[in-house]
């Protein structure tokens, strides 16, 4: 049943999200985005506050939610110098917060570090996206990229079910093998090879893309596994409800998280 509600979900929210990145201006995909980034970094503060007694503040809400928005909306202007002075107005937001709170509570440092990580991890790859999207031919890349790393998840949890026997990481995710993670990298280069093809039908182009392709898929599995730390650390099986079958935002998204810089990075410098 979980499985039935997952593609469920994927069905309903796919031709949507296509719309928006295809049909939407750049205010749209900012929003969307910026939508993503808040329930994302809302759960993510649950998540990284959720094996501490104290409850998250409300002002480390206030400024994340900020943060995250403006990081977004400051993309949009496709200026680096713009991100740089947002991530250090955080950062003396939360200088402010330390200097009202320390007196009284001598640890805050730990909550601060906490909510840095979180802005890092999350609106920082996801402003990217509008900076992608402003590339010649982005509106495709961020299609190839969303599906790269579905076909990723796909491969690797079809794969992983019928063949997997190794344990990849035991520790931290039992259920996840290296079958799994195998067939996931096999289906991002296949899916990455023939919808670069589909998109942009430059055959040069379809296989300079396929070193992206396992990068993506490598990078999106760390993800993966990195958000499945955090919530074994805080004995939390899901990151929120809001997407039935899936979970929460940044279960659904954190694979799509590491892969965005990489994918940024290798249509910069590379292509």
């Amino acid at each position: 049943m979980q499985h039935i509600k997952r593609w469920i979900t994927a069905l309903i929210l796919a031709p949507l999200l296509l719309w928006i990145l295809i049909k939407g201006s750049l205010v749209a995909v900012a929003a969307l985005v910026s939508m993503v980034a808040v329930f994302a970094i809302r759960e993510y503060l649950r998540i990284i506050f959720g094996n501490t007694e104290a409850p998250v503040s409300n002002t480390i809400k206030i400024i994340s939610y900020s943060a995250s928005v403006l990081l977004v909306v400051g993309a949009c202007f496709q200026s680096l110098h713009i991100l740089v002075l947002i991530l250090s107005l955080n950062l003396m937001a939360l200088g402010i917060f330390v200097l009202s709170r320390f007196a009284v509570d001598q640890t805050i440092f730990n909550s601060i570090s906490k909510q840095v990580l979180g802005i890092v991890y999350i609106p920082v790859p996801l402003c990217l996206l509008i900076f992608i999207r402003q590339m010649q031919g982005g509106t495709f890349w961020i299609i190839w990229l969303l599906i790269v790393v579905f076909a990723n998840d796909t491969g690797a949890f079809y794969t992983g079910t019928f063949f997997g026997k190794r344990p990849l990481a035991p520790k931290i995710s039992p259920k996840k093998t290296i079958e799994g993670s195998l067939g996931g990298v096999s289906a991002s280069i296949i899916a990455g090879f023939i919808f670069c093809q589909i998109f942009f039908n430059d055959l040069s182009l379809s296989f300079q893309i396929l070193p992206a392709a396992i990068m993506l898929a490598i990078s999106g599995q760390i993800g993966d596994l990195f958000e499945s730390a955090m919530k074994r650390a805080s004995g939390i099986k899901d990151s929120g409800s809001i997407l039935p079958g899936h979970g929460g935002m940044l279960d659904r998204i954190d694979g799509l998280l590491p892969a965005i810089p990489v994918l940024y990075a290798y249509l910069v410098f590379v292509l």
